[in-house]
């Protein structure tokens, strides 16, 4: 199996507000950016939005070394998710889960692929979170 590395990073002007996302794909000695926008959306979502569509861009069953400087998706898709589908997408306080439908398109990718999550914090000079920063503000200009 092919292995890559992605980089994701959702960003919004207001929260809600207008929104993108953005995700570098790294593998071998190439490199891919994607980015994406909506309109009235939040920052949670567009975190998320960013991880499914750099998964959803590739072609094969891939071991993905994802990097994200989201700890709500990092958490969610790591800890809460499996508990989530065991109490029919109820939160800890019996709440429905926010955001549910990101999640399950999430979910369906990851499945797909042997993955790995990283965190790192954002704004802190990692050169690719900064890359995938910029993308997803690419995303809101291109609305």
């Amino acid at each position: 199996m092919k292995t890559v590395n992605i980089y994701t990073d959702g960003a919004c002007r207001g929260n809600p507000g207008d929104g993108g996302w953005g995700a570098l794909i790294e593998y071998e000695n190439v490199s891919k950016e994607y980015f994406g926008g909506e309109k009235n959306t939040t920052n949670n979502k567009m975190e998320l939005r960013a991880a499914i569509e750099a998964l959803k861009a590739l072609k094969e069953p891939c071991i993905v070394n994802l990097t994200t400087d989201s700890k709500y998706v990092m958490q969610g898709i790591t800890l809460w998710i499996e508990n989530w589908k065991k109490n029919n997408w109820k939160n800890s306080a019996k709440k429905d889960v926010k955001n549910k439908d990101l999640w399950v398109e999430l979910d369906e990718y990851v499945l797909k692929h042997d993955v790995k999550w990283h965190w790192v914090k954002g704004h802190s000079g990692h050169q690719q979170n900064e890359i995938a920063d910029q993308l997803a503000n690419k995303g809101i200009d291109n609305i």
